[in-house]
C-alpha cells in the first residue's frame, strides 16, 4: 500500500511536469503561428512547435491516466487486502480445527489405572460415540448395597472389615465414604412405580461406597465379590 501511495506522488509530479511543458508548447505554437502570419517567421518552424504541441498533450493526457490508474489502484489492494485477511482467517480457523483433532488423537486418562476390553486397533478408524476400550482406576471402591433398615446408624467414616472372595482369610481394613441419597432403585432406568391399590413394601437397597484405608496388595476389580461388615458402634 505504501508502494502505491509513493506510486501515486510520482504520477502526479509527472502531471505536473506535462502540463508546464504543455504550457510551454502552447506559447510556443502561439508565436511561431503569428510570426508565420507576419511574414516574420518560417512555415518549417510553425510546422515543428505544432508538432510539439501535440507531443505535449498526448502526453498530459498520458499522465493523467497514469494518475488515474495509480489512484484506482488503491481500492483494487485494498479489496485484494480483505480478501487476504479473510483467507489468513480461513487458514487460523483451519489450523485450530486441525490442532484440535491432533489433540484428540491422544486418550488421556484422568488418573492412573489399567485398560481392559481394548478393542482399538493401529490403523483402524474410530467413529464419533464408539466404545475403544474400558478403564478401570488404580484407586478402587466398594458399593455395598445394604437394606434401608441396616443403615439406621450407619455414618460416614464408620470402620469397615472387608472380605473378599478371591482372598479367603485376609481382612481388609476401610470405611464408609458416603451414602446414596436415595435407593438404588429409585435412579434405575425404570424405576418401579406402585400405580395400583394393591401396596406391598418392600425393603429398599441403598449404594454405600466404602473405601480402603490403604490400596489392597492384590488385584481388586470391578465385578468382584465382597462382603464388607460396618461397625456401627
Amino acid at each position: 500500500m505504501e508502494a502505491q501511495r509513493s506510486r501515486i506522488e510520482q504520477a502526479e509530479k509527472q502531471v505536473t511536469e506535462a502540463q508546464a511543458a504543455l504550457a510551454f508548447a502552447k506559447d510556443e505554437d502561439a508565436r511561431a503561428q503569428d510570426l508565420v502570419k507576419k511574414g516574420a517567421g518560417t512555415q518549417q518552424r510553425a510546422q515543428q512547435t505544432a508538432s510539439d504541441l501535440r507531443q505535449r498533450e498526448a502526453s498530459y493526457a498520458g499522465a493523467q491516466a497514469n494518475l488515474v490508474a495509480s489512484q484506482k489502484q488503491i481500492a483494487v489492494l485494498q479489496t485484494q487486502r480483505e480478501i487476504a485477511e479473510g483467507q489468513l482467517e480461513q487458514a487460523k480457523a483451519a489450523k485450530d480445527q486441525a490442532d484440535a483433532n491432533l489433540a484428540r488423537t491422544v486418550i488421556a486418562a484422568p488418573t492412573a489405572g489399567r485398560i481392559t476390553r481394548l478393542t482399538a486397533a493401529k490403523g483402524a478408524y474410530a467413529q464419533t460415540g464408539q466404545s475403544l476400550m474400558m478403564f478401570v482406576p488404580r484407586e478402587v471402591w466398594i458399593t455395598a448395597n445394604y437394606k434401608e433398615t441396616q443403615l439406621t446408624d450407619m455414618r460416614p467414616g464408620q470402620e469397615v472389615d472387608i472380605n473378599i472372595d478371591a482372598y479367603p482369610g485376609r481382612v481388609f481394613r476401610g470405611h464408609v465414604d458416603s451414602i446414596q441419597a436415595g435407593s438404588g432403585a429409585a435412579f434405575s432406568l425404570l424405576p418401579p412405580e406402585n400405580a395400583t391399590g394393591n401396596y406391598v413394601k418392600v425393603v429398599q437397597r441403598v449404594p454405600v461406597k466404602i473405601v480402603f484405608d490403604k490400596p489392597p496388595d492384590v488385584y481388586v476389580g470391578p465385578g468382584m465379590s465382597v462382603v464388607p461388615a460396618v461397625k456401627v458402634r
